[in-house]
């Protein structure tokens, strides 16, 4: 327990394991790309959440001080070390984490992952919708907003982030297939999970293509920067801006019409979950087509073959929020 509190704490990590090891208590670790960020700050409400509802099973949530595989690796190798009995991990860069989680398997660690549906190694996926229907629900948006015609951009959180990428590759594909009129620059600019970052390269793009007219963030935090971006340069109701973000994150965009929509998955329910999922794997619980995880959006999975030997299970949890429903989210 020493020696992993520490690899946390030199992470930068601001989640720790707690009393993990409560006499005969199975332990579920989740691992987050980003200790801090709001969103997994919101998911770790989801995380304990779900051991104080389950006897029997102690949960916890840890994640590197930057968004970097290899230090998400580090912590797995400690919780593998420890002997953790489940964890469940949201990749910064799946491929990356490939071989540090099927050790964690042939330890007889239960592992599941989320927002990683090209992982081999892992026993479930869990994804909260649909991804390419996601991407494309952003650009029908997006479209709407421009008038179907106009130069448009992306983002991401990285390069590596498969879903912001399956995102943003869908959204283009959309557009490709539906608004002829519309003109995609620059796709996925790489923001690395950091609101700042995003802010700059958004006044980069902005100045470099003075007729933009929309632009997709595809990281939580991407919206923030993108929408102090568009306020300082005035250009509030002339360009676009719908992205993934958390509500209270978000709010002041909002209301100030710099964004005009995000949509997301509550990352409270999506910590429960997956915890949920965790605690099957390590009872050997059967994963059935149609099966009812007792939260809403994950009350019908899809349940289908993964592409290694494990599967992945799909919800219908997205929502839409913008300044007219904005109240309705308290977090």
């Amino acid at each position: 327990m020493k020696k992993l509190a520490v690899c946390a704490l030199l992470l930068g990590s601001v989640f720790t394991i707690g009393t993990a090891l409560a006499a005969g208590n199975k332990t579920i670790v989740t691992v987050v790309k980003l200790a801090g960020e709001t969103w997994f700050t919101r998911m770790d409400e989801g995380v304990k959440d779900y051991g104080v509802k389950t006897p029997g099973v102690t949960t916890s949530e840890i994640g590197p001080g930057k968004a970097d595989a290899a230090q998400q690796e580090r912590l797995i190798e400690d919780l593998i070390a420890r002997g953790v009995d489940g964890i469940a991990v949201v990749p910064f860069d799946p491929p990356m984490l490939e071989g540090v989680l099927k050790r964690a398997m042939d330890r007889g660690i239960k592992v599941m992952t989320h927002e990683a549906d090209n992982l081999k190694n892992t026993q479930v996926d869990m994804e909260a919708f649909d991804n390419a229907a996601f991407g494309a629900h952003f650009n029908d948006q997006i479209a709407d907003c421009m008038g179907k015609t106009g130069t448009w951009t992306s983002f991401v959180g990285s390069l590596g982030s498969l879903t912001h990428v399956q995102w943003a590759d869908a959204s283009a594909a959309n557009a490709a297939k539906k608004y002829p009129d519309m003109k995609l620059v620059s796709a996925k600019n790489e923001s690395f999970n950091d609101a700042n970052t995003a802010y700059n390269k958004a006044k980069e793009l902005l100045k470099k293509y003075p007729e933009l007219k929309g632009i997709e963030g595809g990281s939580a935090v991407d919206v923030i920067g993108i929408g102090r971006a568009i306020e300082e340069a005035g250009l509030v109701g002339k360009v676009c801006v719908y992205g993934i973000g958390m509500p209270k994150d978000t709010s002041r965009y909002l209301k100030s019409g710099a964004v005009n929509g995000i949509s997301l998955w509550d990352p409270k329910d999506a910590g429960f979950v997956m915890n949920k999922i965790a605690h099957m794997l390590v009872d050997g619980t059967e994963f059935k087509e149609g099966m009812d995880l007792g939260v809403p959006g994950y009350t019908n999975m899809h349940v289908k073959k993964g592409p290694g030997k494990g599967i992945i299970v799909t919800g219908q949890a997205w929502i839409d929020v913008n300044k007219d429903n904005l109240d309705k989210y308290n977090f």
